[in-house]
C-alpha cells in the first residue's frame, strides 16, 4: 500500500513475486486507506458500536438508574466506537460523524424516535450530558502526542513529517491538508509543540486541563 493523495501502484517483488496493491487493510483492529484519511475507519468503528448497542438494547432502554446506564453506554460502547481514536487526524465531516453517534446513543437509550423532533440540545438536558466526545479523544491525543515527542522514535519521525531522501515536491490547489498535530489548535508549528512537549509540567498546563465541550472546526 501506498499512502498519498494520489496513489499509484508500487512494484516489490520478492522471490520474483510481485505484491499485491491495495487500497485498504486492516491492521491490529484498524482500518487503514491509501489516501490516509480516517473517515471510513471512523465509519467502521461506529457501524460496530451501533450493533453492538442494539445488542444489549434492552438492557440500555431498561428502567435502570440513569447514571448506570450512561456508564455502560460509555463503557461497552464507546469503548468500541473509539478504539485508536487518539491518532485520528479529525475533518469537520468526521467530528461531525462522532457528534451525531453520540446523540444516536441518547435517543436510542432515552427511547426517542426521529419522529418526535425533539432538539439534541433537549436530548442532552434529559440525559444530563454536554457535547463532550470530541473533547475526550482530544485530551487522549495530547497524551498519546506528548509521550511520542518525548521518545526518540521512528513514530516521532513520522508525526514530524519528515524524513531522508528526496521527493518531488509541488504546489497543489486547495487547502493543506490536515496533519495529526493540528487537532491540538497550537498554531505555531511542530517545533513549539516539541519544545512544551520535553516539559511534562508545561505540555499538562497547556493542553492536559478540562477546557469542556470541544467546539466544531472548518478543516
Amino acid at each position: 500500500m501506498k499512502i498519498s493523495r494520489q496513489p499509484t501502484p508500487v512494484t516489490i517483488k520478492i522471490d520474483q513475486k510481485q505484491l499485491e496493491n491495495v487500497k485498504c487493510f486492516k491492521y491490529l483492529g484498524s482500518l487503514l486507506i491509501d489516501d490516509g484519511r480516517c473517515t471510513s475507519e471512523i465509519k467502521s468503528r461506529i457501524a460496530m458500536a451501533k450493533a453492538a448497542f442494539s445488542k444489549k438494547k434492552n438492557l440500555f432502554t431498561s428502567k435502570l438508574d440513569l447514571n448506570l446506564r450512561k456508564k455502560l453506554v460509555k463503557c461497552y460502547i464507546w469503548s468500541i466506537a473509539l478504539y485508536r481514536a487518539e491518532t485520528w487526524t479529525l475533518r469537520a465531516v468526521d467530528q461531525k460523524h462522532l457528534e451525531s453517534f453520540k446523540m444516536w446513543c441518547w435517543r436510542r437509550m432515552e427511547k426517542i424516535s426521529w419522529t418526535d423532533y425533539v432538539r439534541n440540545e433537549e436530548v442532552l438536558i434529559r440525559v444530563s450530558e454536554q457535547r463532550n466526545i470530541l473533547h475526550k479523544i482530544r485530551k487522549w491525543k495530547t497524551n498519546w502526542i506528548g509521550h511520542v515527542l518525548r521518545r526518540n522514535c521512528l513514530l516521532k519521525e513520522v508525526i514530524k513529517g519528515k524524513i531522508e531522501g528526496r521527493i518531488e515536491v509541488t504546489r497543489r490547489r486547495g487547502r493543506r491538508r490536515k496533519k495529526l498535530p493540528d487537532d491540538l489548535g497550537d498554531r505555531r508549528g511542530y517545533c513549539h509543540l516539541k519544545e512544551k512537549a520535553l516539559d511534562r509540567i508545561t505540555w499538562r498546563n497547556c493542553f492536559g486541563r478540562d477546557r469542556g465541550p470541544v467546539v466544531l472546526t472548518d478543516y
